[in-house]
């Protein structure tokens, strides 16, 4: 990754999960929101390499400025330890790891030989639900759905079968990226593809658009979501970490 990719990924992320408010401070970005959508709510810096610590006061000062609490989002890099050990100093924990993993759009395309996903401009009833059935927080499954719905340009993939919809996922395009979110299959029919079909209808509707570079999140442990990644055609980038007051 070269700088002007960090940099564009970082804003590409915020903008696909559109906080309430967005700030920028001495090259951090800083989205301001209330929901539990992490993303929508943390700082994080645009470029890896090493800065001033007086940062995290200045950041604590504005998210207090609008009554929330500051949370960071700092990736793994060992440019980073001396930011890492001042948040250590200030009551902060690291939670959460995250991996960021790119791939060209063109494999991502080529995961799935079935028929890809649909895809649509909005979110329908029935997308909305699979965040809001069984085995979902249904606080966070509202605060993700309003987050992916408010951003701009964003497409909606859905596998549907008989009338319900099984698997879903989103695509935002930004700072020259597709950047894939909400990921989701009813726990009944996993193991079946499905994603893969998600994946490949929202990589042709990139490819359509001219977009030749994927890019998504997953947290370190989720082994499941890794394999299929793999398979299209991802791999890590960085790998960052949420830090918040213990």
């Amino acid at each position: 990754m070269v700088a002007s990719d960090i940099d564009n990924i970082e804003r590409a992320t915020v903008a696909a999960v559109s906080p309430e408010a967005l700030e920028e401070l001495d090259g951090w970005l800083l989205p301001l929101g209330r929901g539990t959508v992490n993303r929508a709510k943390s700082a994080v810096p645009l470029q890896h390499r090493a800065g001033g610590l007086a940062v995290v006061g200045q950041i604590e000062a504005r998210y207090a400025a609008h009554g929330l609490p500051a949370l960071f989002r700092l990736a793994t890099d060992a440019c980073f330890d001396g930011l890492r050990q001042e948040l250590i100093r200030r009551g902060y924990r690291a939670e959460r790891p995250t991996l960021v993993q790119v791939a060209a759009t063109e494999l991502v395309r080529a995961v799935s030989g079935e028929a890809p996903a649909d895809t649509a401009s909005a979110p329908d009833a029935a997308w909305a639900a699979l965040f809001l059935g069984d085995g979902v927080d249904p606080a966070d499954g509202a605060s993700r759905v309003a987050a992916l719905s408010r951003a701009q340009g964003s497409l909606y993939a859905s596998v549907r079968e008989q009338g319900a919809t099984v698997a879903a996922g989103a695509a935002a395009f930004s700072h020259g990226w597709v950047s894939v979110h909400g990921m989701r299959t009813i726990p009944a029919c996993r193991g079946r593809g499905l994603a893969g079909r998600v994946l490949a209808g929202l990589a042709e509707a990139a490819l359509s658009q001219g977009v030749a570079r994927t890019f998504l999140q997953v947290e370190a442990g989720n082994s499941a979501a890794q394999a299929l990644y793999r398979r299209a055609g991802f791999e890590t980038a960085w790998c960052y970490e949420y830090w918040c007051q213990a």
